[in-house]
Formats: C-alpha cells, sequence, structure tokens
C-alpha cells in the first residue's frame, strides 16, 4: 500500500481536509478524497479525522492509497468537446479538473470514461484497459488540447512523433513575477523528487532530457503572461521548470511554494496548441484551443 504525507502550509490553514487531500494530489477527485476518509485511510497528526475537519497549519497528513481494484475502465456518457474527429484519432479539448484515466481513489469521471462511451471498442489498446488510446496527457487542472489514437497503428506512429520532437505543444500560462528576458529556452533534466514521490524535480540522477522553450506575451505587476513550446513531454514538465528558474505557474499547488494563489483553484496553465502529421494521410494537422473562462479571468483581474 502506498503512502503519502504532507504538511499543511499557510496558505492551506482554514482548508477542510477533503479540499486539501484533492488538490495535494491531482490524481484524487474531492469524492475520492472523502471516501478514503471515511474508509479511514487518512490520519491528521496520528488521528483519523472527520472529513469536515478544518486543517490548521503545521498539521501532518498521512494518506495510505489502496492498491487499485479496477480491472478495467467503464463507460460513462460524459460530454466532451471534440475538436477533430476521424476514423484514426481525435482532438479533445479537455477541461481544467478533469483527470485523464482512472487511478487509485479516482476511477471514474475521467477523460477515458467519456471516450469509452463515446468511442465504444475503437480505441488503441497499446496503453492497456486503464488508459486505451490515451497517447499524452494533461494533469489533471491543467487545461487543453490533447490526441486520442483509435487504433493501434495511429498511436504507435504519433507516439514516434513525440519521441522524435516532431509534433508540436503550445501552452499558455501566467507565472509568478517578472521573466528577465522576453524569450529564452529551460534545458534541464527532470526526474522523480528523492523523497516527494507524488512531485518531480530537476535533477541529474535517474533523470530524463527536458527542454521548454518560452516567450513572454505580456507583463503585469507581480506575474507574466507567457507562452511555452515542449520540446520533450516530461511529467509536469512546464511546472517543474518554471518553478525551477523561479517563476512558478500562478496557482500550483504543488510547485508554486507558499504563496501559490490557491485562489485560483490550481495551476494556471493551457495547452492551447498542437501540431502533428496524420499518420495515415500525411497530412499536417493543426489545432488551437481558445483561452478557458478561468484563465481569461485572472487575466482581466491582472490587467486591472
Amino acid at each position: 500500500m502506498e503512502t503519502k504525507e504532507y504538511i499543511v502550509g499557510e496558505e492551506q490553514q482554514g482548508f477542510r481536509i477533503d479540499k486539501f487531500i484533492s488538490e495535494a494530489d491531482e490524481e484524487l477527485t474531492r469524492s475520492g478524497a472523502v471516501k478514503l476518509i471515511e474508509e479511514e485511510n487518512v490520519t491528521v497528526n496520528g488521528i483519523v479525522p472527520n472529513k469536515n475537519l478544518r486543517l490548521k497549519e503545521g498539521d501532518r497528513i498521512v494518506i495510505a492509497l489502496p492498491e487499485p481494484v479496477l480491472p478495467d475502465a467503464k463507460p460513462e456518457n460524459i460530454p466532451l468537446d471534440i475538436v477533430y474527429e476521424d476514423d484514426d484519432l481525435l482532438v479533445v479539448n479537455k477541461p481544467r479538473g478533469m483527470v485523464v484515466h482512472p487511478a487509485a481513489g479516482n476511477p471514474d469521471g475521467t477523460l477515458v470514461n467519456a471516450l469509452l462511451f463515446h468511442c465504444g471498442e475503437s480505441l488503441s489498446g497499446i496503453n492497456g484497459v486503464l488508459r486505451p488510446g490515451i497517447v499524452h496527457r494533461i494533469d489533471k487542472d491543467t487545461s487543453g488540447l490533447l490526441i486520442v489514437a483509435k487504433n493501434d497503428f495511429s498511436h504507435r506512429l504519433l507516439a514516434e512523433q513525440i519521441k522524435e520532437h516532431s509534433f508540436t505543444r503550445k501552452y499558455q500560462a501566467v507565472v509568478v513575477g517578472s521573466l528577465k528576458d522576453d524569450s529564452g529556452t529551460i534545458n534541464a533534466p527532470i526526474g522523480r523528487h528523492p523523497t516527494d514521490r507524488k512531485k518531480m524535480t530537476v535533477t541529474l540522477k535517474n533523470s530524463r532530457e527536458a527542454v521548454t522553450h518560452y516567450k513572454v506575451i505580456e507583463r503585469y505587476t507581480g506575474y507574466t503572461h507567457v507562452e511555452l513550446t515542449l520540446e520533450t513531454g516530461r511529467t509536469h514538465q512546464i511546472r517543474v521548470h518554471m518553478a525551477h528558474i523561479g517563476h512558478p505557474v500562478a496557482g500550483d499547488p504543488v510547485y508554486g511554494g507558499k504563496k501559490y494563489l490557491a485562489s485560483l483553484g490550481g495551476q494556471c496553465l493551457h495547452a492551447y496548441y498542437i501540431s502533428f502529421v496524420h499518420p495515415k494521410t500525411g497530412e499536417i494537422l493543426t489545432f488551437s484551443s481558445e483561452l478557458p473562462d478561468y484563465f481569461i479571468n485572472f487575466l482581466k483581474k491582472l490587467k486591472k
């Protein structure tokens, strides 16, 4: 059984325990957190809490995650924002807050559950029964475009494009502070954090190459609106890289430090542009997604 440990920071003081857990672990929904608490898999300072408990700074939370009992993912009639679809693939605009695939404590309500309902058995099986069709993923609280493969042939060719860096993915984000340069490149290897297994970090040990290009779109007091282009696709790459150079993504509860702006409800990060070669036709397909409401509203506040 996997265990995770957290210490409540100043910004999280007063949070309900279920809210804290769902924000601390992006694979868990609020209902998943409540279930863990009700099944006594959570302790606060060594004591099993009530699900309505309000936390204090310095509280020590330990979560025991049961082994997942997920023989397969189940179809669910969840609306999808489909940008493009043919017999080989589809491009989906994922909303913020939706997890891509089922995991322990979060067996349903995911993008995969919605895809199974929409596509039936027409999804690639390369990533197994819990991740059918998933070629690449974006984090729970990151919104935007991702590609889903409907057959193994398409999946293999799309994955190959990602590996060869011929698959273009651009994001927009609001980051904390004012970047020194109007553009630049972050070339820093990323691996699993040595003590916190839910986090990634810049490290030379057991790491992989990671390259992110950034360009300033607009500057505000205390924040910068940027475009980010992925050359590689490591877990949490943009979030880790921006935090590494001292400009974490606004609202990021994991890498944002003590003043991560909890009021945003998650990182201000949107996968707005994607371009790739169609695996069957060889045609270059390019799609873009408008900034979602949460992002636009934050920019409006910054402009004021």
